[in-house]
């Protein structure tokens, strides 16, 4: 969808369109490279692949960039634009959205940076199946949250919203369950510690990917949905 249709009018200024359809297409470019990386790091662990681990590493000097330029973008169309009201709400929206990406990516790092520490102990594989669920489960929230901030799309949004909770849920479990084998063998101590900080960076992807998600919701309806109860969302948002 351009963003000049439903939400946002037509402006006097062609350049203005294209600034901020820029400021969009950058976004989910950035977007892009974040889901890669963390899918990257995921993978370098259950592959026991140490080189792939450390070129996410690497590549998060490249994430960080995109961040800067797309605050910078921002910058220059506040400067110059000075936007108001739905256009307002979309410079902003990217600010925070890209914040968060970071964020993601520097989550990403961490998981690689133990994928490589449990790699080269030789750990074995205890809690690779938890790692590899919750993964799966925030990086389609990553994507759901993408596209849902493409579209403004505030249905999927609010499925992600509620697809955290599950997430929060699956952690715990999952943490619960390592915490028990911990105790019956002292000597897994180290490396599930190692698969705890993991489960614990993918954790957080969720709750970034859950942060897009309320930017969208924000940007759609000007309402900020970050302290409202998940089960009373429906109704609030309904009515705006």
């Amino acid at each position: 969808m351009d963003i000049t249709s439903d939400i946002h009018s037509q402006h006097i200024s062609r350049q203005f369109n294209h600034e901020l359809e820029e400021l969009k297409t950058h976004l989910m470019a950035m977007g892009g490279l974040v889901e890669k990386q963390v899918q990257d790091a995921v993978n370098s662990l259950l592959d026991a692949d140490s080189s792939l681990a450390e070129r996410v590493v690497d590549n998060d000097r490249a994430v960080n960039d995109m961040q800067i330029k797309i605050d910078d973008e921002c910058t220059r169309v506040l400067a110059r634009r000075q936007p108001a009201a739905s256009d307002l709400r979309l410079v902003l929206a990217v600010i925070r959205a890209a914040s968060d990406l970071e964020r993601i990516g520097d989550e990403a790092s961490k998981i690689a940076r133990n994928a490589i520490e449990l790699i080269e102990n030789d750990s074995g594989s205890r809690g690779f199946v938890e790692v590899r669920i919750i993964s799966e489960h925030v990086r389609r929230m990553m994507r759901d949250s993408l596209t849902s901030f493409a579209r403004f799309d505030t249905d999927l949004a609010l499925q992600i919203v509620e697809e955290d909770q599950k997430v929060d849920s699956e952690y715990q479990s999952a943490m619960r369950s390592l915490m028990t084998f911990m105790m019956e063998d002292a000597r897994s101590i180290s490396p599930v510690l190692g698969i705890m900080w993991i489960l614990r960076a993918l954790e957080r992807v969720g709750d970034h990917a859950n942060n897009l998600a309320e930017y969208v919701v924000y940007l759609v309806k000007g309402l900020d949905i970050r302290h409202t109860n998940p089960d009373d969302l429906d109704e609030e948002v309904g009515d705006r």
